[in-house]
């Protein structure tokens, strides 16, 4: 189970120029959601399962999980800890 003050890492869009967190949309279950990963280079090898627009940079960036958490429930947003094959592991509580 991911620890409140751990960190976990992200895809950040746009980085540094209007960034934001690359969400996900699960069209089974009709959930928004951020994906994260348990090291960076499992992130890095996640990215090919993630959907993301044309023409937008994209960057793996750590972040501690009590604050990613927060800020996606700001935004409707539940965080799905991933492994490398894109599987869930944990999922946040909306």
């Amino acid at each position: 189970m991911v620890q409140p003050d751990q960190w976990v890492w992200v895809v950040v869009q746009d980085p540094g120029n209007n960034e934001r967190f690359l969400g996900q949309y699960d069209h089974e279950k009709h959930e928004s959601f951020i994906p994260a990963f348990l090291e960076k280079e499992i992130a890095q090898q996640g990215l090919k399962f993630l959907a993301s627009e044309k023409g937008h940079t994209c960057e793996v960036q750590a972040i501690q999980y009590d604050d990613l958490s927060e800020r996606a429930a700001e935004n409707g947003f539940l965080v799905f800890i991933l492994n490398e094959a894109g599987e869930i592991l944990e999922r946040s509580k909306p």
